[in-house]
């Protein structure tokens, strides 16, 4: 009979520690879908195009004429306002919002003067790290490369870096297809100025 009550109350004591563990687990899994952004919508396809054309004005009216700065302040401008958008809920938004704050207040580098004109060639640094990294198995290998690719998960074990992945490579596609629809309607625009403006023949 004591047998009997003991083993009722530890199946009771189960149960409800099992519906605990799976009301947690329900709650981890919409406080997760909550930190995710549809990236597929229509609406936030538009938001991210109008904040990317106001900041890309911002690009084109700043002073620096040359290409190579331009292309790269296009890139950060463009990869700034998708960290925006995804309202610093995910990683790799909020390491590429406080990468952009770490350049801002960055001091510049100062010149080391030369050794009497010498130019000695530079021996390959080899760090015992890198040596290391060759030993590794192929898929550890994979998975230091996805971290690295993935802004703000270097150092993070593989199921966060595969979450974040998966949320920036859909930030990624929507951001390509938001700039391919804006340079799909410049290029419309300026054959039409330019069509236009011809001098009829």
């Amino acid at each position: 009979m004591a047998s009997s009550v003991l083993s009722n109350s530890d199946r009771m004591r189960e149960s409800s520690r099992k519906q605990k563990k799976k009301k947690n687990h329900g709650n981890r899994d919409r406080h997760q879908n909550q930190n995710h952004i549809n990236w597929k919508s229509q609406a936030q396809k538009e938001i991210y195009s109008s904040k990317l054309v106001r900041a890309l004005n911002q690009v084109r009216l700043s002073p620096s004429n040359e290409a190579p700065r331009r292309g790269r302040a296009v890139r950060e401008a463009a990869d700034r306002i998708l960290a925006v958008a995804a309202k610093g809920r995910t990683r790799w938004s909020r390491a590429i919002l406080t990468n952009r704050l770490k350049l801002k207040f960055r001091k510049p580098k100062k010149q080391r003067a030369s050794t009497a004109g010498i130019n000695r060639p530079k021996k390959p640094r080899v760090s015992v790290l890198r040596l290391k990294g060759k030993t590794l198995p192929a898929v550890q290998r994979k998975v230091r490369v996805l971290g690295r690719l993935v802004p703000g998960c270097r150092k993070e074990p593989l199921p966060v870096i595969l979450e974040e992945a998966t949320d920036y490579i859909a930030a990624l596609e929507m951001q390509v297809r938001a700039m391919t629809a804006l340079a799909e309607l410049l290029s419309a625009s300026t054959s039409v100025a330019g069509s236009s403006s011809a001098p009829p023949s």
